[in-house]
């Protein structure tokens, strides 16, 4: 007998006790999809020549024309106000949307569609969103969250001959149900049943479902023409008692019999369309199964691998928007607006929150473009993938954040709703993105690292499949592989970690922290799952804390990757400090997570582990305000930050923006013209005392307009 098969002989049963269970479901989520760069900072060996090889975004002509074509024309038909309180789009921007072929972005031309890639589907979602929210949620759920991507992975050639091109140019529009009253985060354990059964139809015997379900949250589904559902499917005719075929997936074309559609949910009274969708024994055919009767059983897996966009392109897109339209309103508001005779965004405490802003949208704007670029390269991650779990998470919170600095600089304007409002709805929209697509509480506690160990981890999955197929030899081989790897990373962690591949030379310090802190987690990996084995699972808090300190590493990393494949050397200040916030935090939570590991020893457990750190000092204040000065002097590099800002119709964010521009235009003049205000207490007089009045008083007319507040009748 060989020492792999004793040794995973005699590990078998403490094995067995000590790692967790795994189901059917969440087998189908682990497997669903690949591993990306994520698995390499989990080994603790990130390759910096790997993750430069994934190369920069790119946009075809087509894509890059759309852009500056059809989204521009959509945007500026947007009017964020009027929209919001209308409770819905205008029906031009429907039908604009469907004429030029927005609900089709990523079906292929052959089917009719745009055959846009991942980075460009991202792209216009997130300048629709610094307009306005509601487009820009129509606009992804078809080609992120609808029946789109299932039909064509998984559809028939007559499911895909049918629908594809009807979707494509809007005649179709989609939606989707999965998530149910009493199946929320556990989508899988959803109630809704549907009984193998015949129907006679038109003299022929039909073979289908009787299908009862309740669906709520679903988004576009009270103007749907197409109803996607996930149900359980049964057959009760056996004689042994009913079998459960699992989870399956259909479409339901709307009207039908037994189902009732068209009322709303208003989440955050926003105008995008929401609503349940309820149907009582409604039969669905064979033929409307996705995939058709193969494929019955099969929809947790489908679901799994197909619907990753949602959670890797689209809700990111929304956090995206969020964090550049807050930073564009909060650096050009301290621009115009003054108090005490100074600029706001001049003081301290609000200049050191625009450059803290900005540092984190460079870092997660990395991430997202990363991931998209991996994407577009032929990853696939799934829905409960680690990249996209991260994204989800940290750039919907990175939203919540931005928006709510913005917030606070704007003071009394930010909460005075009405057409010259710069942010209260997007601030109003920003729990809807936290919420959705597996909720972040969920999603940080639990899939980040609960998953993420067993998915990206080298020998973890292997041991779990070893145990479960009872394999000595095989859990013995997977057993030395991880000893080597932990001695490994400790002796990384505790003398250097070597720099694998060549990170730029500007950041080539903060990549050997990097490297270093990356041995030291996979290091922290193994021991929390060695201490705690099973446990580690329930223990979420910690869980969320080996999530929170992969997601800041990865964070960092992007940014090395942007830096490297912009080569844009005046963004070298937002890259440094980016990786400088993204690094401390990563170490504070490892310091952290040893403060509360439930096990003797912690503490020196975590000193050893964290020692020799060669810690780079987290930005200081008086690097912080360099930042705010760089963004206040240069648009550039605001724009550089925020490329996705839009014009839209008409309202407080096209106000900031001609101001801007004028402000722009006079230069330092402006600060002289607003003492002349101050004097004069007329526009039109200290206009006219400047080198061009013309456009002087057209500044300050501007400037009024963005400092001024709604009023409306009593």
């Amino acid at each position: 007998m060989g020492f792999a098969k004793l040794l995973g002989r005699v590990a078998m049963k403490p094995f067995s006790r000590a790692l967790p269970q795994m189901g059917d479901t969440e087998r189908a989520a682990l497997e669903a999809g690949t591993v990306g760069f994520e698995g390499q900072i989990f080994a603790g060996r990130p390759d910096f020549d790997a993750l430069i090889a994934t190369g920069p975004n790119a946009l075809t002509e087509e894509e890059q024309a759309f852009l500056d074509n059809e989204v521009k024309t959509l945007c500026a038909m947007l009017d964020d106000f009027a929209i919001d309180e209308a409770r819905d789009l205008p029906s031009e921007v429907w039908q604009y949307m469907r004429e030029k072929r927005f609900f089709g972005m990523i079906i292929p031309k052959v089917w009719g569609g745009l055959g846009f890639g991942h980075h460009a589907h991202a792209t216009v979602v997130t300048r629709l969103a610094t307009v306005n929210v509601s487009a820009a949620v129509t606009v992804m759920v078809p080609n992120s969250l609808g029946p789109a991507e299932l039909l064509l992975r998984y559809g028939t050639d007559a499911q895909k001959k049918y629908y594809l091109p009807r979707l494509a140019n809007g005649t179709d529009l989609p939606c989707f149900g999965l998530t149910a009253p009493y199946a929320g985060s556990d989508a899988a354990s959803i109630p809704d049943r549907g009984i193998l059964t015949e129907r006679e139809i038109d003299g022929v015997r039909v073979r289908g479902f009787q299908v009862t379900f309740s669906k709520r949250y679903i988004t576009l589904a009270p103007v749907a023409t197409v109803v996607g559902l996930a149900f359980n499917a049964v057959d009760d005719s056996r004689t042994e008692g009913p079998i459960n075929l699992g989870i399956t997936c259909a479409l339901i074309p709307v009207p039908q019999s037994g189902m009732q559609i068209g009322r709303r949910h208003r989440p955050m009274d926003s105008a995008f369309m929401n609503g349940p969708i309820e149907g009582q024994d409604v039969f669905v055919p064979m033929e409307w199964v996705i995939g058709g009767e193969q494929q019955v059983g099969q929809g947790w897996r489908m679901l799994m691998e197909s619907l990753a966009a949602g959670r890797a392109i689209s809700l990111p897109a929304l956090g995206a928007a969020t964090q550049q339209s807050s930073l564009f309103v909060a650096n050009g508001y301290g621009k115009i607006r003054e108090q005490f005779g100074l600029p706001i965004g001049k003081f301290d405490a609000i200049a050191g929150i625009i450059a803290g802003m900005s540092a984190e949208l460079y870092a997660t704007d990395a991430a997202r473009r990363f991931t998209a670029a991996a994407l577009d390269k032929g990853e696939q991650p799934s829905v409960a993938s680690v990249a996209s779990a991260i994204l989800k998470v940290h750039l919907t919170e990175a939203g919540r954040r931005s928006v709510n600095h913005a917030m606070d600089i704007l003071g009394g304007k930010g909460i005075i709703n009405g057409p010259s409002n710069l942010l209260s709805v997007a601030y109003r929209h920003m729990p809807v993105a936290i919420t959705v697509e597996g909720a972040n509480i969920l999603t940080r506690s639990l899939i980040i690292f609960g998953q993420g160990a067993v998915r990206c981890h080298p020998y973890v999955m292997a041991e779990m499949n070893a145990v479960q197929q009872r394999d000595p030899e095989a859990l013995g081989r997977a057993l030395i592989g991880h000893a080597g790897h932990t001695i490994r990373n400790l002796w990384c962690s505790l003398f250097g970690a070597p720099v694998i591949g060549t990170p730029p030379e500007p950041l080539r310090k903060e990549a050997r922290l990097l490297a270093r802190l990356s041995a030291k987690y996979a290091l922290t990996s193994d021991l929390a799952m060695g201490l705690l084995g099973g446990r580690l699972k329930r223990m979420e808090l910690l869980s969320a804390r080996l999530g929170d300190c992969l997601s800041h590493l990865y964070l960092a990393s992007a940014c090395i990757w942007r830096y490297t494949v912009e080569a844009d050397s005046d963004m070298l200040p937002f890259a440094r400090a980016a990786l400088r916030v993204q690094l401390d935090a990563a170490e504070e939570v490892l310091r952290d997570l040893y403060a509360n590991l439930p096990t003797p020893g912690r503490r020196m457990i975590g000193k050893l582990v964290l020692s020799r750190t060669a810690h780079l000092a987290p930005m200081r204040d008086v690097q912080m305000l360099e930042l705010a000065a760089l963004l206040r002097r240069r648009r550039d590099l605001v724009n550089r930050l925020c490329p996705d800002i839009s014009a839209p119709k008409q309202g407080g964010m096209l106000d900031l923006m001609q101001a801007l521009e004028l402000s722009e235009q006079l230069g330092d003049e402006t600060t002289e013209l607003n003492k002349l205000v101050r004097r004069t207490r007329s526009f039109e007089k200290a206009a006219k005392e400047t080198a061009d009045p013309e456009r002087s008083l057209a500044y300050l007319k501007a400037a009024d307009r963005v400092i001024q507040v709604d009023d409306f009748p009593a």
